[in-house]
């Protein structure tokens, strides 16, 4: 495992590099020991930091979670990150030139709660119960780490990325709130363009069968960790599409069908 030290100084790093828009090396080039232990250490560093300075969780994202995502990264297990309030962006938002490093845009489910969920044992029929409603959403990804190592050539690995707060830096609700029994989740999805041209279509299905599942592993994860999902807080529960880039002057629109549609803009 990292030392205090090293997990310190990485979630430092990374605090650093979001509030100046700059991008660190490969923290497993520097560490090459590391493991999936070590990586949510660095992130709760680097979100001790987000927090000291004013900023508010508002809940939590789930990632990886498509059979594909997990192979290209030699996994089996989801990973997760946090949501700020200073990440949440209004339906039809224009996001300032500068405000990211290299975003991109996924498509999902939120999940809100009426009830606490935080039992060990959790089960996606335990998520349906004590969901208030789900929504459409959108998640802003980023990274505050290379995607390609500049001093190996390397692709980022499983355990920068989840240092990396799971690559989370934004995300937007929107569309027709519903609630979870009045939709068939598996079959809930979106068609997502860019600039007016399809990009990427996809099912609820794809995130683990059923988006709650995703949910269901977040809260036993947290369970594990003497914590659990409060009501009221937004959960993004996995894409079901692959990452879409937004260059500059990128508008992205998704369709959800009777679930309505999102619209953001990148200047």
């Amino acid at each position: 495992m990292l030392s205090d030290d090293d997990i310190r100084a990485a979630g430092a790093a990374l605090y650093r590099a979001e509030a100046e828009c700059s991008q660190i090396g490969h923290l497993t080039t520097r560490h090459p020991e590391m493991t999936i232990e070590d990586g949510y250490r660095v992130q709760s560093e680097f979100l001790r930091l987000k927090e000291a300075a004013g900023e508010r969780q508002t809940g939590w994202k789930i990632g990886l979670t498509s059979r594909a995502m997990q192979a290209a990264l030699n996994i089996t297990t989801p990973d997760s990150g946090v949501l700020f309030d200073t990440m949440c962006f209004e339906d039809g938002a224009r996001i300032p030139r500068g405000r990211f490093i290299q975003p991109r845009i996924e498509a999902e489910l939120a999940f809100v709660l009426h009830t606490e969920l935080s039992s060990p044992e959790t089960t996606c029929l335990d998520v349906l119960r004590a969901t208030e409603y789900v929504v459409p959403a959108l998640e802003i990804l980023d990274t505050r780490i290379e995607r390609v190592c500049r001093e190996t050539g390397k692709t980022r690995t499983v355990f920068d990325t989840i240092s990396d707060n799971a690559a989370n830096a934004g995300y937007l609700l929107g569309g027709t709130a519903a609630r979870p029994e009045a939709i068939d989740l598996r079959r809930a999805g979106a068609v997502v363009s860019r600039d007016g041209v399809v990009e990427e279509t996809g099912l609820g299905a794809g995130v683990l069968g059923n988006p709650a599942q995703g949910v269901a592993w977040l809260v036993r994860r947290l369970a594990g960790l003497g914590q659990g999902i409060r009501p009221g807080e937004i959960v993004l529960s996995g894409s079901f599409i692959r990452p879409i880039e937004t260059a500059s002057g990128t508008t992205i629109t998704a369709d959800y069908g009777p679930l309505g549609t999102l619209q953001c803009h990148f200047d």
